[in-house]
């Protein structure tokens, strides 16, 4: 089992018209948890799943992972429709939330389970799961039970279990939310990193912007059981498609304005009398009229009123601060809309106190 294995068994995947309902509680009707999802992930690429809760994000990777059957639909691996097929006839690993290790196995065994599952030969079970134990650098602690290790260690035992039958597609679902914050984000880069050297496929399920921005290569964000816009993390945050994407992903401000005129990728923007020229998000979107901009945190700067003079600006006071070292964080009331502000290294700037105009 080398890296090359991994990139050469990688599968794409393609959803097609994907739908799953369910009866509700009440047996009175159905309900949609999955609406008619059409998604393309390419051999190798890792792709992110987010949303809110009930969104369908989950629904949508037990049905790739074979847990659910969806209720009509297709759920293409390597070009093969694997939509009523068993769970282990896919190909397919799976990251749990909880791990779903046996505490009763040696961390060499549980790595070593599935292979066994398969009745593979006790020469190959051993290779293989040697290889999957260095790739994660478990080899020290293979005779341990997985009570005695820390967290992150149990994290990378579920992967190594998941990598060691050779998938050609890897799924993800939350893998992450049971660790502390600084081990989680630790964890986050190095499963990225591991993805990356292998080039296995991978689909990944979070509620985690942060974590959803980190890792992959595009982010998928699902509201009601529908795909509302599919990108690379620098396209989600920048060119959000609709309020609910900006909104989600990441605070935002939102202000209403009037739009006066259209130049290219830039739009002349009128905000309470004062005017702006401002990034359009790409040719699409409204035209001349009311509109709603949005605008992050940290794209807003903070001036005293001697400052301004010439420049186009917005007149507030600043109703709440919160110092965090690295960030400070306003909270400034307009005419037209309250503002969330953030100065990166305030230190190095300004720091405006509460009640300032």
């Amino acid at each position: 089992m080398s890296e090359r294995d991994f990139s050469a068994r990688s599968s794409n995947v393609s959803l097609l018209h994907l739908t799953k309902k369910f009866r509700s509680l009440d047996g009175s009707g159905e309900v949609t948890a999955v609406s008619d999802v059409n998604l393309e992930i390419q051999a190798g690429e890792l792709v992110t799943i987010l949303g809110p809760s009930g969104c369908g994000k989950t629904t949508t990777l037990r049905m790739i992972a074979g847990f659910e059957y969806p209720t009509s639909g297709s759920i293409l691996i390597g070009g093969r429709d694997v939509a009523m097929i068993p769970p282990n006839k896919r190909g397919l690993s799976m990251v749990f939330q909880s791990y779903a290790l046996f505490p009763h196995l040696t961390i060499y065994e549980n790595v070593a389970y599935g292979l066994r599952v398969q009745k593979l030969p006790a020469a190959e079970i051993r290779e293989r799961t040697q290889r999957a134990l260095d790739l994660m650098q478990l080899t020290p602690m293979a005779k341990r039970y997985p009570s005695q290790v820390s967290g992150g260690q149990q994290q990378r035992i579920a992967l190594a279990r998941a990598i060691v039958i050779e998938p050609s597609v890897l799924l993800f679902d939350e893998p992450l939310s049971n660790l502390d914050a600084k081990l989680r984000e630790y964890m986050r880069d190095e499963l990225r990193k591991l993805q990356k050297r292998l080039g296995i496929t991978s689909l990944y399920v979070t509620h985690d912007q942060s974590e959803a921005m980190a890792i992959s290569d595009r982010v998928v964000i699902m509201k009601e059981g529908r795909i509302q816009q599919v990108g690379t993390p620098r396209e989600i945050y920048a060119f959000p498609q609709s309020k609910f994407v900006a909104d989600f992903m990441g605070k935002a401000n939102f202000i209403r304005v009037n739009v006066l005129g259209l130049d290219g990728e830039s739009a002349r923007i009128d905000i309470e009398g004062t005017q702006f020229t401002v990034p359009r998000a790409g040719k699409a979107g409204p035209g001349t009229g009311p509109a709603l901009l949005v605008v992050r945190p940290e794209a807003l700067r903070l001036m005293p009123p001697a400052a301004d003079q010439g420049r186009a600006a917005l007149r507030g006071r600043i109703d709440r601060f919160t110092y965090f070292g690295n960030i400070a964080r306003y909270e400034v009331s307009t005419e037209n809309a309250p503002l969330l502000i953030e100065s990166y290294n305030p230190e190095a700037s300004s720091v405006f106190e509460e009640g300032r105009k």
